[in-house]
């Protein structure tokens, strides 16, 4: 028996720090640790309620239009507009999410998770007179390894063609992100930390120059996927086989839906959304979400106990040397059960619905791997579910743009109430997102986030029951101690986003700075 301890774990967003017991080449028990405590939660307190879209999405650079997207529309419940907000503003803050989806996936695939089937170092030995490997062959003779350096070496299967392949579309999908980034710029203003989405919709007005620009963008992002993405993400799954049947996880997977198809009052069962919501366990079908059903637990995690029954009765408050913890994260849990979310319970959710579109690409990508629909729940399965996703979105958002309409209202009028309060339920690229706040003489006087990478990097809870990552890793195969490459990629497999989960501030309550912002 043998501990495994890897801190910090590279290329994914934050500090996450992993330690597994191994006996006979399988992971046995295994801990999940976020090393950061932030305290955002706590930063919004007493400011104005239109702050906090602002606010929120400086949680994560990455992804942080998720975050707007959720605080707008808790902020929009809290003023009692979230009826309100005009068409163009709601399909302008799809669209605005979307493309933060599809620079996310992208980056996720190729940037950080890619490195663990493709070596690109050995690629580059074959530039010829291709003009990126030649640039990339240079980088490294120079010694500038920084991008594919830390990593565990020794099990990389593709074909010499293969690895030169998926290394130019590493290089190309560095391009591919920016026409993201562009994309989300014409309607949102800039990335990272858009000003386009505000309460009441967005600051934007809607022009048949921005359409006619989307559009074109998209075209390209929708190629990149089509042609290098996808085929890709298959080409892995065809040497890599094995591991379709490793980091199932806890089988239960959970879904808000996102990207609203009508302005409506209420929570996610009340709203149309492209992508449905739901909760599916063990591949059974998927059953409403019960919001009432969902709990923080703080156990083993540096926080006070605290039993409250909303989220807007929860207070943050840390307490670091707690006996017992392991980890900054909470412990999120549906009905007492861990519960994954992210691509795959997304795509899962609404392939159990009967979306046509989902069933139609998750039965080819199935079929193309030689798998059955329970093999999903992977490793590969995740990454394939990534991909189907933003090749549906790549359609969906061409559509959104056609149906704007120029000169029309993009947002709703607001009033600051002396007091409201409201929850935010979206999706962000990493799975269900969720904001809520309380309005007290017109200041925020309680905001709580519950975040996508709280649900996954999770701790036991108070049943001591593993989060989903930490069951993942249960059973886990580890050929070399020495160099735990299977562990690392079945965690990249959720692609961690610490910066969100964990909510920086000196532990013995020092003022490190005061600023004033004219």
């Amino acid at each position: 028996m043998q501990k495994i301890t890897i801190d910090p774990i590279s290329r994914i967003e934050g500090h996450l720090k992993a330690e597994v017991v191994v006996d006979g080449g399988t992971v046995k028990e295994a801990n999940v640790s976020g090393t950061l405590f932030r305290g955002f939660e706590n930063i919004l307190s007493q400011r104005d309620p239109r702050d906090a879209v602002i606010i929120t999405q400086r949680v994560c650079g990455v992804c942080p239009i998720c975050h707007a997207t959720a605080s707008a529309t808790a902020v929009d419940a809290a003023l009692g507009i979230d009826a309100q907000v005009p068409d163009n503003g709601r399909i302008t803050r799809n669209i605005i999410l979307g493309a933060n989806y599809l620079q996310s996936h992208i980056l996720h695939f190729y940037i950080l998770a890619a490195l663990d089937f493709v070596d690109v170092t050995a690629a580059a030995d074959y530039a010829g007179d291709d003009l990126d490997l030649r640039t990339l062959k240079d980088f490294i003779a120079h010694g500038e390894l920084g991008p594919f350096v830390p990593r565990y070496e020794g099990d990389y299967r593709l074909s010499k063609e293969q690895n030169i392949l998926c290394t130019k579309h590493y290089l190309e999908a560095l391009r591919a992100r920016r026409t993201c980034h562009e994309l989300l710029a014409v309607f949102g203003g800039k990335m990272p930390h858009n000003c386009g989405i505000v309460p009441g919709g967005v600051s934007t007005d809607v022009s048949a120059d921005k359409v006619v620009t989307g559009l074109g963008k998209i075209q390209q992002i929708r190629q990149f996927v089509e042609e290098c993405y996808v085929p890709d993400v298959l080409a892995v799954a065809g040497v890599y086989s094995d591991y379709f049947g490793i980091g199932a996880g806890c089988g239960t997977l959970l879904s808000y839906g996102v990207f609203d198809l009508e302005s409506k009052a209420g929570g996610p069962p009340e709203r149309t959304r492209f992508l449905p919501q739901g909760i599916t366990s063990n591949g059974g079908p998927a059953e409403p979400v019960d919001m009432t059903k969902i709990a923080e637990n703080v156990k083993h995690s540096w926080y006070m106990n605290q039993t409250k029954p909303t989220f807007l009765d929860a207070r943050t408050v840390s307490a670091p040397g707690k006996q017992g913890a392991y980890s900054w994260l909470k412990a999120p849990r549906y009905d007492d059960k861990a519960a994954e979310v992210g691509p795959l319970a997304r795509v899962m959710v609404a392939y159990k619905q009967g979306d046509k579109r989902i069933k139609s690409e998750v039965n080819g990508v199935a079929s193309a791997a030689g798998i059955g629909l329970d093999k999903c729940y992977s490793v590969l399965g995740r990454h394939a579910a990534r991909a189907i996703e933003a090749k549906v979105l790549c359609d969906a958002m061409s559509d959104w743009m056609l149906a704007l309409k120029p000169g029309e209202p993009v947002s709703a009028p607001l009033v600051i109430p002396n007091e409201g309060e409201g929850i935010g339920f979206t999706e962000g690229p990493r799975g269900a997102l969720c904001h809520a706040i309380r309005i007290k003489n017109k200041v925020i006087e309680n905001y709580q986030l519950v975040v996508p990478t709280t649900w996954n990097a999770s701790p036991k809870d108070a049943n001591d029951q593993p989060g989903p990552i930490e069951q993942a890793l249960i059973g886990c195969p580890v050929k070399d101690p020495a160099n735990p490459f299977e562990v690392v990629r079945v965690i990249r497999s959720f692609d961690p986003c610490l910066a969100c989960a964990v909510h920086v501030m000196d532990g013995r309550g020092r003022e490190l700075g005061v600023y004033r912002i004219a």
